[in-house]
């Protein structure tokens, strides 16, 4: 149950983030706060920035809020011990982990830009999945497993995410 919740509030979070991200697209809010990086707008104003005409910010907070209903159902006595909503937020947040990779590549290959809040998303993404998992698979060696992917694929995204922003050594 405790692992639930933590999906809701990594979730409500990363709602807050697609928001924040979204007010920028539609321009309510004029520029983003790019204190980390300097690729917030070129990220959010380039045509990876739209997905079918629809602004991936918008998607981004459609999918935490649902992510974050799940997570509020699945803490609720009546569903504490069925598995069905890990299974739907594993569904969830794998296909947000898919969508999250391709727009990765695009925002570091492609574009060569990194946005700080896109970062924020990135790695609650991963881990909401990850913690979605572990949910649905219930023995312990495949939990570790699956912990200890995670964790290196973290670590090699921050790497290479920091690698990006300092570029190479001397």
């Amino acid at each position: 149950m405790n692992r639930r919740r933590a999906i809701a509030v990594l979730a409500l979070v990363g709602a807050l983030d697609a928001a924040y991200l979204l007010l920028a697209k539609l321009g309510y809010i004029g520029n983003l706060a790019c204190t980390i990086t300097q690729g917030c707008d070129l990220v959010n104003t380039s045509r990876y920035s739209e997905f079918l005409g629809v602004p991936v910010a918008g998607i981004g907070l459609a999918g935490y809020l649902a992510m974050f209903a799940v997570a509020l159902v699945g803490v609720q006595p009546r569903w504490v011990a069925e598995r069905r909503p890990d299974v739907w937020l594993t569904l969830l947040s794998g296909v947000a982990l898919v969508f999250t990779l391709y727009l990765t590549y695009a925002e570091l290959v492609i574009l060569n830009a990194i946005c700080q809040w896109c970062v924020v998303s990135q790695i609650i993404v991963v881990v909401i999945f990850v913690l979605s998992a572990i949910g649905v698979w219930s023995r312990p060696a495949l939990l570790r497993s699956l912990a200890g992917v995670a964790v290196v694929a973290v670590t090699a995204f921050a790497g290479y995410t920091c690698y990006g922003l300092v570029g190479p050594p001397g």
